[in-house]
């Protein structure tokens, strides 16, 4: 089964719609799947809910989705960074689901397992509870959550084999791996594809059985926020 793609839109042909539920990974501006996402754009395809931690910042990542207003819906834990998205969700014009960041996380994460819900007791007493079951276990009130099943996951990684079976570089696993778990169909763009059997399997993040199409690409390194001492007076 093929599997390498030659562009982000090759990838993507044939499995986006209107009203689509996408799983995104990346945390801010670290691990996101810049490609597909601006092959997203490039498709015109809208009402889209996505999973995903965040939403880029302004201008740059999932942030472009918002400009274009092809987000109907969000299902995040984190609002801050970008304008437009706290613009549109103050507005009306977009619809958040807020979720903590390990709710979000074993939600994906359950989806992939086909686990349709599980209980917590994050978010008890707090709006997140709000219209979800309670259920008491040892005298502790906990909530149901449901798992996400994607019709689609984007996700980015170092580096895969051609089989799709990837390595994650640091803090750029993040939401990755539990968003390509949930999703359907999973897309994945890295930045260097090498021979099959050439990695180690003791390695692997993510085995390539999650992974339907991949592709190579050039990313761009942006840092989300840098903070310098001030330069002391002589």
């Amino acid at each position: 089964m093929k599997k390498v793609y030659g562009s982000a839109a090759e990838a993507l042909d044939g499995l986006l719609q209107d009203g689509m539920l996408i799983a995104s990974g990346g945390f801010g501006l670290c691990g996101i799947p810049e490609l597909l996402i601006d092959a997203l754009v490039e498709s015109g395809v809208k009402q889209l809910t996505i999973a995903s931690n965040n939403c880029g910042v302004d201008g740059f990542g999932l942030g472009k989705l918002l400009d274009t207003k092809q987000v109907s819906k969000m299902m995040s834990s984190y609002v801050g960074e970008n304008d437009e998205f706290m613009r549109q969700y103050l507005s009306g014009e977009l619809e958040i689901e807020f979720n903590p960041q390990g709710t979000l996380a074993e939600r994906m994460r359950a989806g992939g397992a086909g686990i349709p819900g599980f209980y917590t007791r994050t978010g008890v007493g707090t709006v997140i509870a709000e219209g979800k079951e309670h259920k008491d276990f040892d005298g502790q009130t906990y909530i149901m959550e449901k798992g996400i099943f994607a019709d689609l996951s984007i996700v980015k990684a170092w580096k895969a084999d051609e089989t799709g079976n990837a390595i994650f570089r640091k803090t750029a696993r993040n939401f990755n791996v539990p968003a390509a778990m949930c999703g359907k169909v999973c897309v994945m763009e890295v930045e260097e594809i090498v021979p099959t059997g050439s990695l180690d399997p003791d390695h692997i993040h993510l085995p390539g059985i999650y992974v339907h199409r991949l592709i190579k690409g050039d990313h761009e390194k942006r840092i989300e926020q840098r903070t310098v001492r001030k330069r002391e007076e002589a």
